[in-house]
């Protein structure tokens, strides 16, 4: 009785690593496809594409960047003009955040251009 119950479990084990190997096979079949579907490996295509990324970022960087400097300049300017140290410097600071925070929000495409963009863009077309 012994023998019949190993016996039956080996053929249980082979059963499975046979299904096992099976979805394994499918699988790499399966990543085959998609891989060839994918654009080249070509380090320098990896390269570009990391280059397009770091310049996306650095413009994006310096777009809030500008918007702050530009905000806490004009703030400075009207502090000095009318004495009203440091109420002009934190509103155009804050002004000058939230210019930034728009302007990368537009340059990622997050949110719509406005009219003036658009018709902008549709004066250059013409």
């Amino acid at each position: 009785m012994s023998d019949a119950r190993e016996n039956g479990d080996r053929d249980k084990q082979q059963t499975n690593e046979a299904a096992l190997s099976a979805r394994l096979q499918r699988l790499n079949e399966s990543l085959g496809h998609t891989r060839a579907g994918r654009p080249s490996d070509d380090p320098g295509a990896d390269r570009a594409t990391n280059a397009s990324g770091y310049a996306r970022g650095f413009r994006l960087s310096s777009e809030l960047v500008a918007g702050v400097v530009v905000g806490a300049g004009l703030g400075w300017l009207i502090d000095r003009w009318l004495g009203i140290s440091p109420w002009g410097l934190m509103i155009f600071l804050l002004l000058g955040f939230a210019a930034g925070v728009l302007n990368v929000m537009r340059t990622a495409g997050v949110v719509a251009g406005t009219a003036l963009d658009d018709s902008a863009r549709g004066n250059r077309n013409k």
